[in-house]
């Protein structure tokens, strides 16, 4: 299979007028509904912030930088960020090179590349701050068949190539009564490094009860299936391949108008919405860290056995200095990442994120607001 890799050019069709904003192109600040007088962004520091990572938050990342600019135009300042959505773990390498002024990720920053971070922040810990909630579809392209249901263990067989056909029992055994194809299943994985992946591959760890034993990481570890870059890439070449099926986060599969499995997570099937993903979030819990540090243990989610609970869900992190930038720097992170955390989850749902409930804005906003400067 030949997998065409323009995420990049589709990711910036799809968002159209906020992408154009993001990239300073243009002044649309315009057409952006905010009341600046009600955010607590500063809109002070250097005008132009850069950053780059997880192509998973791209969407969301549009949309807060085209508020942030708007607030601040309303305010009398120009400002920018420059958000290259190259995947989480080139995003963490840029940030420890000191390339970027933060780095968005789909996991938290940790072992080596946290002591690196160290000597990037002047000795100071670098922190996750979870921004984005995207709840992770499982896509899929099969003809004449809706509402597919999926639990951990089918979804880690057809990953790890041990279910190769759709009308494999597992798989009818989760759906009585729909005629399911004797054709091939092609998974089409992340062939980068990528946040996604690697919560995808916890949440196979934790709830499929033993099917799936190569492990998680930031790499593809199933050892099956075609290779295609990024979220919007992975989505694209489910598009264009009949009895394809992906893991990619719901903004995408919506994009491409893809069919999303239900999955069963011991309570019967539960369809992926901003309201079963939001339940699983509120069971999150935050795993030991210091103290500023907002890593989340995901456990609680991808083994969460409540009815009406969607468990796949991804946090984005963006990973930022607690303390070590120059004055300027320290103060234009903190005014954008206000901004995002507050006035720019307005509207996420319909970007098919699910909006930070309110104990995790104010919770992140203290974070924020101690960020330091050397």
């Amino acid at each position: 299979m030949n997998l065409k890799r323009n995420g990049a050019l589709l990711g910036a069709l799809a968002v159209g007028a906020l992408t154009l904003t993001a990239c300073g192109t243009d002044d649309n600040s315009g057409s952006i509904d905010v009341d600046a007088s009600a955010s607590s962004a500063t809109c002070e520091g250097k005008p132009n912030l850069s950053a780059a990572g997880s192509s998973a938050q791209k969407n969301a990342m549009d949309q807060f930088v085209a508020t942030y600019i708007a607030v601040c135009s309303q305010k009398g300042t120009t400002v920018n960020v420059a958000y290259n959505p190259t995947g989480s773990g080139d995003g963490r390498t840029q940030f420890t090179a000191r390339q970027i002024d933060f780095a968005g990720s789909d996991s938290a920053i940790k072992g080596e590349q946290a002591e690196q971070a160290l000597e990037r922040c002047a000795g100071n810990p670098a922190w996750n701050l979870p921004l984005v909630f995207g709840p992770v579809a499982l896509a899929y392209n099969l003809d004449g068949v809706d509402g597919l249901v999926l639990d951990a263990a089918t979804t880690a067989k057809i990953f790890n190539g041990s279910i190769t056909t759709w009308n494999d029992p597992a798989i009818a055994a989760l759906n009585e009564g729909v005629d399911l194809p004797d054709s091939a299943i092609t998974p089409i994985v992340r062939s980068d490094s990528s946040g996604t992946t690697d919560n995808f591959q916890q949440y196979l760890e934790v709830a499929s009860d033993g099917a799936w034993t190569t492990g998680a990481g930031s790499d593809f570890t199933g050892g099956t299936g075609e290779g295609a870059k990024g979220s919007a890439g992975v989505a694209q070449a489910v598009s264009g391949s009949p009895g394809s099926i992906t893991y990619v986060e719901k903004s995408f599969a919506d994009q491409n108008g893809l069919s999303m499995a239900r999955i069963d997570n011991g309570s019967g099937p539960v369809e992926l919405t901003e309201e079963s993903a939001a339940k699983a979030i509120e069971g999150a819990e935050f795993a030991p860290a210091v103290e500023g540090d907002l890593t989340l243990d995901l456990s609680s989610i991808f083994g969460s056995t409540e009815p009406g609970t969607y468990p796949l869900v991804l946090a984005t992190y963006e990973i930022v200095c607690s303390a070590g930038y120059d004055a300027d720097t320290a103060s234009a992170v903190k005014s954008f990442l206000l901004s995002a955390a507050n006035e720019g989850q307005d509207g996420l749902g319909e970007q098919g994120y699910v909006p930070l409930p309110s104990s995790f804005q104010e919770r992140l906003t203290q974070s924020i607001d101690a960020i330091a400067s050397e």
